[in-house]
């Protein structure tokens, strides 16, 4: 029988192995040892209260989270678990976003608003989403025995992306409510966004984009950087190797392909760029790939 305290102790093995997901498998009411002392959070961090309350500490700041309310853990601070109520039932999922970075697409960047722009380091509001939030834990932590089912670790790279994304949306409204003037500057930042989407492969410079959005490319930039904290070509550039590498790691194309599709003036200066920007050749990485994807058969 699968039990709270095996749930518990599996979320406790994977905090201190440190592993890319580190889930709860459904509702809990108490927190894993590992977090009931001072924990130096790598993750994003998210824990539904479904039912009590509970105190904690994150960079030695006191908190309060009770029924209703989630909890938003950003990367790099300290986490500490305190007093709990009797009646506690919490939902918990620490995640990276380097693994499903591939599949994100250049909206990835909107990330920043929710796990790296926050005022505060932690955030503990009501969303109004929290039941749908507990679902995408169930859910995720379902793929743990995932042996036997070739499309499960795919599954469940979807779901964390789907999940992200409903994080990112809801934390640019909540911004947006709080901040007017943050919220027009983020309006900007998504319609560049959605240029950027739409032009990478062909238009680098970002006076292409300030024409578009009627602005000055020296404002939009710095817009960009204080969003973001990239530059706009920088994000151009990201969007370009993020397709890159999916091509190279996914299809059958010929370097020559992959440059003619991004407009280089041939595979050698395509090359030059994806090295600079990953520190392999196309070739070198195609192959560490093919490496990697036959050493996990």
């Amino acid at each position: 029988m699968d039990t709270q305290e095996a749930r518990l102790m599996r979320l406790n093995q994977s905090l201190v192995e440190r592993r890319d997901i580190c889930c709860s498998e459904g509702t809990v009411d108490t927190f894993p040892p590992v977090l009931q002392k001072t924990f130096r959070m790598d993750y994003l961090g998210l824990i539904v209260c479904e039912q009590g309350s509970f105190q904690f500490t994150l960079d030695r700041k006191p908190f309060t989270a009770k029924a209703g309310e989630t909890v938003f853990l950003s990367e790099a601070t300290e986490f500490c678990a305190e007093t709990c109520s009797e009646d506690l039932r919490i939902d918990l999922l620490f995640y990276r976003v380097d693994p499903i970075r591939e599949l994100l697409g250049s909206s990835v960047v909107a990330m920043h608003l929710y796990a790296t722009l926050t005022p505060e380091p932690c955030y503990v509001w009501t969303t109004g989403e929290e039941e749908d939030i507990a679902r995408y834990i169930t859910l995720i932590s379902r793929y743990r025995h995932a042996a036997d089912n070739p499309f499960g670790s795919h599954e469940r790279k979807l779901l964390l992306l789907a999940l992200t994304y409903r994080l990112c949306a809801i934390y640019s409204r909540r911004l947006m409510e709080e901040n007017k003037a943050a919220g027009h500057k983020i309006d900007t930042f998504i319609q560049l966004i959605r240029l950027v989407e739409k032009y990478y492969k062909e238009e680098r410079g970002v006076a292409f984009y300030a024409d578009k959005l009627c602005l000055s490319p020296k404002y939009l930039s710095a817009l960009s950087k204080s969003v973001c904290g990239y530059t706009v070509q920088e994000l151009v550039f990201r969007a370009i190797i993020r397709r890159s590498m999916l091509l190279l790691k996914n299809s059958h194309k010929t370097i020559q392909e992959i440059s003619d599709e991004f407009h280089f003036p041939n595979a050698s200066a395509f090359g030059t760029f994806f090295k600079k920007e990953i520190g392999l050749s196309p070739l070198h990485y195609r192959c560490a790939e093919e490496n990697t994807s036959f050493e996990e058969k």
